[in-house]
């Protein structure tokens, strides 16, 4: 079958993100407050940190905020401060980022795989339970690009077996379920600030949030070397301060979070319109935004058999996309040894060889749009 390919095809036509048309509509904003740090060289935690911490509490809809070096690490923390440690046992996706499962086994904990509901990509309530043994501390469900998991089901399983809930909310800040933000919906939120993320610093940086004022102390204290006082140690903790820097950036893009969230959104739509359009609904699943939830699309994730034809087609197009995640956790190397095989978690198995992200940010023009979307009907009509 011969597909037809634009003739003018020799490269991305445009970025699958595109950072510095985000950077270009702020850059007096950001170079003012960049500015404000060079000349104050108070680099490190400071007003600026604790300012951060305080403004972006209404986002995350949780009394306590508190900023470290990375979404690694706020997952790292929450997970000590709940006590977790070798022997014990934490439920987690296969289909997610290494640092999920990864922050478990750095622990000395094993992690403990539960399959996803192939509609949302998020951890599936119904294959939790039979995973749970006396062993198990705790679960951190995913939100995965964006989509807030179905966290009434796992709260409430989790209660009933008295577990802490440690919310992935890496990809999904300003994510809303039954009208409350993610990461104020388990015992801890862990955020991440990587540049690519929906708010991005200049580099690394993360959040951890929380209800909970005694966790909340904890977790301040296990972030700077669990010390209060200068060479006093009350716990061994990290080295995972957010540079003051990270947060004078992070705090202009705050500003913009709501915005740019909407923007993704209207992308969504467009999308979806696009679609339909070219009676594409019934060749591929587009994401799915349950009415509980407002989906804040850090990824535009199709699914689709043909999915690798369809890349290498729309490559060839000039059109730019990626695959998270063509590999499920218990299938990769470093996880071996927990003994899982593949079979194990089928709907894991199945996302990761079907599912194709699409360009998404809120700068995203609409004839971009159009020429994804065309270029991929251009394919399944051959």
């Amino acid at each position: 079958m011969n597909h037809r390919v634009p003739e003018a095809a020799t490269g991305p036509a445009f970025p699958f993100l595109d950072l510095r048309a985000q950077f270009a509509s702020i850059r007096d904003e950001v170079m003012a407050a960049v500015t404000r740090i060079m000349e104050s060289q108070q680099f490190v935690l400071g007003e600026e940190v604790r300012a951060l911490e305080e403004e972006i509490r209404p986002h995350v809809g949780c009394e306590f905020a508190i900023a470290c070096a990375s979404g690694s690490d706020a997952l790292l923390l929450a997970l000590m401060a709940i006590g977790v440690g070798p022997g014990d046992e934490v439920i987690v996706p296969p289909f997610t980022f290494v640092a999920t499962a990864g922050a478990v086994a750095r622990l000395g904990a094993r992690p403990v795989f539960v399959d996803i509901d192939p509609a949302t990509f998020n951890l599936d309530p119904r294959k939790l339970e039979p995973a749970i043994t006396a062993k198990t501390r705790a679960v951190i469900p995913v939100h995965l690009f964006g989509l807030a998991a179905d966290m009434d089901a796992i709260a409430a399983l989790a209660a009933r077996h008295g577990l802490a809930v440690i919310e992935d909310a890496a990809q999904a800040i300003g994510a809303v379920y039954n009208g409350r933000p993610a990461g104020s919906l388990g015992t801890i939120g862990c955020f991440s600030f990587y540049p690519t993320k929906n708010l991005g610093g200049a580099g690394d940086g993360g959040l951890l949030t929380t209800h909970d004022a005694a966790l909340a102390d904890k977790l301040r204290l296990l972030h700077v070397h669990g010390s209060r006082t200068r060479y006093q140690y009350e716990l061994v903790g990290l080295n995972s301060r957010l540079d003051a820097l990270q947060a004078a950036v992070l705090r202009v893009k705050l500003r913009h979070l709501q915005e740019w969230n909407q923007a993704r959104r209207r992308a969504a739509a467009q999308y979806r319109a696009l679609f339909a359009e070219h009676q594409l609904t019934n060749e591929l699943a587009l994401p799915l935004e349950p009415p509980a939830c407002v989906h804040v699309y850090h990824q535009f994730t199709i699914r689709l058999r043909r999915r690798d034809g369809v890349q290498s087609h729309l490559q060839q197009c000039g059109v730019p996309t990626q695959i998270y995640y063509p590999h499920p956790l218990h299938l990769q190397p470093a996880f071996a040894y927990l003994g899982y095989h593949p079979g194990d978690m089928p709907q894991s198995e199945a996302a990761a060889r079907e599912v194709l992200s699409l360009p998404m940010y809120p700068e995203l023009s609409p004839d971009q749009q159009r020429r994804v979307v065309e270029a991929i009907a251009g394919f399944v009509r051959g």
